[in-house]
């Protein structure tokens, strides 16, 4: 039996191999004690699932295990987003269990654990669930029905709460958006419609392997958004395979990366919406960021990679808005978790606040900031955890790369090294089996050379 490993956002293994039900029961019981021993039975248990395959037939199955332990259990009657059922599970004081493996490839299913705080399971609860995965679940209870909940209006009564949706229709905003196949594709479409908001979707029906792409709101695996929007000179905006990333285009078809959204979203919250507090970044978001809201007289709060991180500061501190290099964020007044659905009606409301094209919001933040910010990013498949450990330690130990003078570094998560404008951070992936390098440098040759010789060194 393989082993049980929680990443950053959960459990994930590759269907009908690792991910089973002997080991989803192991998992089930584990939480099941958990909860029990921090709440008896006394809180609720909410399940959802995404479009995987299996999704919706390991939701039943976990549904049916709980109740017949005797916890309250409601499951939700349709695909759902995954901040939908964290939304919820504040809402309701409930624990959640959501069946996704958000951006993984197809072939992956997953279990989050979401408390009644809506957000990331920390490593305190982690670590306590983990310890229990050897144990089974023996307390008396009598056995209950589950019952079938649409968990949807009091989110979509939530978003409408903080977005200004009366400013959108105003500007008779028209978008683009590709739902990937993914949770979020119906319930976005739902409240532009709603609202009258025009709108160009496609790709909103369930796919098991969501069009052929990864489910992943990258360029690579958006063509058509990115071909439509510059045919129709309009902005594009797409998640991923549960709902809680984002990403965008602008009206020249021109990928946006999460660093820009992120840093033209915070201005956008000081300046139209009134907002204060502090910037929660993670340790892999470009120093932009930092040098942006600096010019924002707001202070940044860094973290390790993950959003469960971020989620962490959104509940202990003063947060604006926090979001991370990979196309997640959440804002003040709503949730610790990442949202996708949110995102992307927050760049509508900065655009009708505006009244600007996306791409004329993105030039500006450019002259603000007076120089550019390139990033990359290459995987390296682990070999083993002893060539991992030999390349942190080269990393570790250099004083130069490509020429470059290593300047300082951090160890926050990995090693990250900053060489003048440029940096490198280093890091193991939390929710697959790769070594993550992140590369950013204002000149093109620079971070060129720079991926040239870490792959050498690798």
């Amino acid at each position: 039996m393989t082993e049980i490993k929680f990443g950053t956002d959960g459990w994930r293994a590759i269907l009908n191999k690792d991910f089973n039900k002997e080991n989803t029961n192991k998992v089930i019981n584990a939480a099941a004690n958990f909860i029990y021993n921090h709440s008896k039975f006394a809180n609720k248990i909410i399940i959802g699932y995404d479009p995987r395959q299996d999704a919706d037939t390991y939701a039943v199955y976990i549904a049916q295990s709980l109740s017949n332990k005797g916890f309250d259990v409601e499951l939700s009657d349709k695909i759902i987003a995954t901040p939908v059922l964290a939304y919820t599970a504040l809402k309701k004081n409930a624990y959640a269990i959501m069946l996704t493996a958000s951006h993984n490839p197809p072939e992956y299913l997953g279990i989050k654990i979401i408390p009644p705080y809506g957000g990331p399971a920390d490593d305190t609860i982690v670590n306590e669930i983990v310890s229990y995965l050897s144990h089974d679940f023996n307390k008396n209870s009598k056995a209950k029905e589950y019952k079938k909940v649409s968990f949807e209006k009091d989110y979509i009564q939530h978003i409408k709460s903080i977005i200004d949706i009366k400013k959108i229709k105003g500007k008779n905003l028209s978008i683009n958006y590709d739902g990937h196949h993914g949770a979020a594709g119906y319930l976005f479409k739902e409240i532009l419609d709603s609202e009258n908001i025009e709108n160009h979707s496609q790709n909103l029906e369930r796919d098991v392997n969501f069009g052929g792409q990864m489910p992943d709101p990258k360029e690579k695996y958006l063509p058509e958004l990115k071909s439509l929007c510059k045919k129709t000179g309009k902005i594009g905006l797409s998640n991923d395979g549960d709902g809680d990333r984002f990403g965008v285009f602008n009206e020249k078809g021109e990928f946006v990366s999460a660093n820009e959204i992120i840093a033209l979203l915070l201005r956008h919250l000081v300046k139209n919406k009134k907002y204060t507090g502090k910037l929660a970044k993670t340790v892999g978001s470009s120093v932009m960021l930092n040098i942006y809201a600096q010019k924002c007289a707001v202070e940044v709060i860094e973290t390790p990679v993950g959003f469960k991180w971020l989620g962490e500061a959104m509940r202990k501190d003063d947060i604006i808005i926090a979001g991370e290099e990979s196309g997640g964020l959440s804002i003040k007044g709503h949730i610790p978790e990442k949202d996708g659905i949110l995102a992307n009606l927050l760049i509508m409301e900065m655009l009708a606040y505006e009244n600007k094209n996306l791409f004329e919001l993105q030039a500006e933040l450019k002259t603000t900031l007076g120089r550019d910010f390139i990033n990359e990013r290459i995987d390296l498949k682990l070999e083993s955890e002893e060539k991992v450990k030999n390349i942190m330690q080269k990393f570790n130990s250099a004083e130069e790369i490509a020429g470059y003078k290593i300047t300082s570094k951090t160890t926050l998560d990995g090693i990250k090294l900053y060489l003048g404008n440029s940096s490198i951070l280093i890091r193991k992936s939390g929710t697959e089996p790769l070594l993550r390098i992140y590369f950013e440098s204002d000149k093109d040759n620079e971070i060129n050379a720079l991926i040239t010789a870490v792959k050498l060194m690798c």
